[in-house]
């Protein structure tokens, strides 16, 4: 017996295939919305109409059944909803973003904008030969250089990579990092210091005299933690002067106001000049790593890998592999 017809049957759904493409485009405009926080916002970064990226979102929400964002004259808010099909959509983007990666993995030549951004204190490295060899080497890539002591999100603010410097990085799914260079950490102080004070013998004498530490961004001093064959020694040590820049701490460890603890890439220039002398040579701070944090889950565009390679050769002085 031949089946009835049921109404329905006059309206097929559409093949699967054809209604995920549809849907794909436009859950990639979802994420960009998003991202953006604004319709104009996120029409100036996708170069189309913020009319028809709003008729194009109104159609995906007919189509799934269920709205994704509630609309106001201020601001844009997620339903329940839009933040399950924001991690697909956010999915979707990012895979289309790794196909260009990889297009641009395949270049003989980098180009492209590079944005890059970089705390201060890296002093030792000489940016502005870094910048000229760089764009000697590639002129078809643009850079663009962040020097900035804050924390900046590089996602949302589409940095193609960040350097940071720390003992460890919290996890992040989104983000990959790469060490760059581990800094070892010594004591150091002038000579007219230790000519009118004397120097050290072991790290209890250092509570007797001037030091020079950092503060943590709570405005905290953080203790130094020593060690060395002979043991162990950890204490706050006392301070008239204390900042959270290194660079600050070591100018005024030159201009003889007390004893800091400095990575050896940030003392080298001022021993090899005599303007400061290590103290306590046996003895050593923890190890501070630096890094460099890119986005995850996607091949890097090859801009960024050899800026990477640039990088680590001024931090380390030794020819990049």
């Amino acid at each position: 017996m031949t089946p009835t017809k049921r109404p329905t049957d006059n309206h097929p759904s559409p093949e699967p295939r054809a209604w995920f493409a549809g849907q794909a485009d436009d859950l990639v405009l979802f994420a960009h919305l998003i991202d953006a926080g604004s319709f104009s916002g996120a029409a100036e970064r996708v170069g189309i109409p913020k009319s028809t990226l709003s008729r194009r979102l109104s159609a995906l929400e007919n189509r799934l059944g269920q709205r994704l964002v509630t609309r106001s004259t201020r601001r844009l808010a997620l339903t329940d909803f839009g933040e399950r099909m924001l991690e697909h959509a956010r999915r979707l983007l990012e895979e289309i973003s790794a196909v260009s990666a990889l297009a641009q993995n395949e270049q003989v030549q980098p180009k492209g904008l590079l944005r890059v951004s970089m705390p201060p204190d890296l002093t030792h490295v000489d940016l502005a030969t870094l910048l000229l060899r760089f764009s000697a080497r590639y002129p078809e890539v643009r850079v663009a250089l962040d020097v900035s002591a804050r924390r900046v999100d590089l996602l949302a603010e589409r940095f193609d990579l960040v350097v940071r410097i720390a003992n460890h990085l919290p996890d992040d799914s989104t983000l990959v990092a790469t060490q760059l260079h581990d800094m070892q950490i010594r004591l150091y102080a002038s000579a007219a210091y230790l000519n009118r004070f004397g120097a050290p013998v072991t790290p209890s004498d250092l509570m007797a005299h001037n030091c020079l530490p950092l503060i943590s961004s709570q405005g905290e001093t953080l203790d130094w933690s020593l060690k060395s064959a002979f043991g162990q020694w950890q204490g706050v040590p006392p301070s008239r002067l204390s900042s959270n820049s290194p660079a600050t701490q070591r100018a005024l460890a030159v201009s003889g106001m007390g004893i800091v603890a400095l990575p050896d890439v940030l003392a080298a220039d001022c021993v090899a000049q005599s303007t400061l002398i290590q103290v306590l040579p046996e003895w050593s701070l923890p190890s501070v790593t630096v890094w460099c944090v890119t986005p995850g889950r996607r091949l890097l565009p090859l801009r960024t890998k050899v800026f990477i390679k640039m990088l680590r050769q001024s931090m380390t002085g030794k020819p990049a592999v």
